[in-house]
């Protein structure tokens, strides 16, 4: 015949205090880029803000590979003349200023400098920043060098001697609808600009990042991710002078 034992009570220690019970802590998460102290992973959207730079990049780089096919297959294309009834090439090499053209080159290259030593001292202070804040550490003030606002001036005497570049084509009679190259002179030279103006715009806005005293941290990103951007520019603008240089 069968028996049954007595039931055995099985005690739950309790973890918390006053009968409550407490989760163990976690670590990481922060979907919005936060660490689990509640602070913001900078490091975590810096790398974020260099990847969306890559891919905002990626459609301008795009856009001017198909003006240089354009360009090259235009450039051997011949057209029909009405009055000999015969295929002649109509194109004609565009008279460019190129000793104004070399001096943009040469204040575009200078801003570029100019950010990348600006993107230098950002991320020195903002590593000297992280030091600064062990308590019992201090480093005193500090001022740096307005690189930023440096690349600003230099950028605005590039886009200001683009302006008088055609300025000089018009006196010379070249104008958009003048022939083909010379269409393409003006589009590949002011589509460079408007994409240059827009960087010249987050330049401003890092300056005014600057000057607000944001954290370190956050002023790093704006300044690497608009320092790339400018550096970028720089080697478009020299392959569109190449360009327009030497296959004509």
């Amino acid at each position: 015949m069968a028996t049954l034992s007595p039931p055995v009570t099985v005690h739950v220690p309790h973890t918390g205090r006053d009968g409550g019970s407490s989760l163990p802590p976690v670590f990481g998460g922060g979907g919005d880029g936060g660490r689990s102290d509640g602070s913001p992973d900078y490091a975590s959207r810096l790398r974020r803000a260099r990847l969306g730079l890559a891919v905002a990049i990626a459609p301008i780089v795009m856009l001017f590979v198909s003006f240089t096919s354009a360009y090259m297959v235009r450039k051997g294309l011949p057209t029909l003349d009405e009055k000999t009834g015969t295929y002649v090439r109509d194109w004609t090499p565009v008279n460019l200023p190129i000793a104004l053209l070399l001096v943009n080159t040469g204040l575009l290259l200078f801003s570029s400098i100019a950010a990348e030593l600006a993107r230098r001292q950002i991320t020195r202070q903002a590593a000297l920043d992280s030091v600064g804040s062990i308590p019992g550490v201090s480093l005193g003030p500090g001022k740096g060098f307005p690189w930023l606002g440096i690349t600003v001036v230099l950028g605005g005497g590039f886009l200001a001697g683009q302006w008088f570049a055609w300025h000089l084509l018009a006196e010379r009679g070249v104008y958009l609808a003048t022939s083909a190259s010379s269409a393409f002179v003006y589009l590949l030279t002011a589509t460079h600009a408007v994409h240059l103006l827009g960087g010249m715009l987050v330049l401003l806005y890092a300056a005014t990042v600057s000057l607000l005293q944001k954290p370190v941290a956050e002023r790093r990103i704006v300044v690497d991710v608009t320092a790339w951007y400018w550096h970028f520019m720089f080697l478009l603008w020299v392959y569109i002078f190449a360009l327009l240089w030497f296959v004509r």
